[in-house]
């Protein structure tokens, strides 16, 4: 068990049915080109620590491969747009951040996420001129998921949100994947983008 010492936590925001895929150990990237509401308009890492703060609105199943869309139903079940509260389940560290500037570096990656082919394809066209961030990412579930209430802050089109409650850092947590499978994954990754 893991736990951190008091401050104000961060947290990168991304889709729901992601992060029960990194909750699960069924991927361990996110790929990333910035919210429309960044203050540079590009991404940035802004903390090589994080939680994963859950998002619904922009979940689309033609987005998701068909065999994880039952995944993304599982997510909406109990959601609602006028929902007060979240719960966070997952703290994640930044492993590493691969650069991805081409068509056929991002295909190498098909078969390691949940995301089609032709939705990656669109991150990675978006600001064409910026690379898309493929962010390899140790995540560690919380023993008991934390409700936040959900604050103006933390809404909109953007990547990062600074969590009002530092209570959440004494939360326990453990890591998804014994370390010599995560390493297996990383290697599997990496090796993939040089073959």
């Amino acid at each position: 068990m893991i736990k951190e010492s008091v401050s104000k936590p961060v947290a990168l925001k991304e889709w729901a049915v992601a992060i029960e895929a990194l909750r699960e150990g069924r991927q361990i990237l996110i790929m990333r080109k910035g919210g429309i509401r960044e203050e540079t308009r590009d991404f940035h890492i802004e903390s090589e620590s994080f939680y994963l703060y859950p998002t619904y609105e922009h979940q689309k199943k033609q987005w998701i491969k068909p065999e994880h869309q039952y995944k993304l139903d599982l997510t909406l079940k109990d959601w609602n747009i006028e929902d007060t509260e979240i719960e966070v389940h997952c703290y994640a560290e930044l492993v590493e951040d691969i650069l991805i500037e081409d068509q056929e570096q991002l295909n190498k990656l098909s078969e390691l996420h949940l995301w089609t082919d032709s939705f990656a394809e669109e991150r990675l066209k978006w600001k064409r001129a910026k690379p898309l961030h493929v962010m390899l990412l140790r995540v560690y579930e919380l023993d008991v998921p934390i409700k936040l209430p959900i604050i103006p802050s933390y809404i909109g089109c953007k990547s990062w949100i600074q969590l009002e409650d530092s209570t959440i850092n004494t939360a326990s947590r453990k890591p998804v994947l014994p370390d010599e499978v995560f390493e297996g994954v990383v290697a599997q990754i990496n090796n993939a983008l040089k073959g």
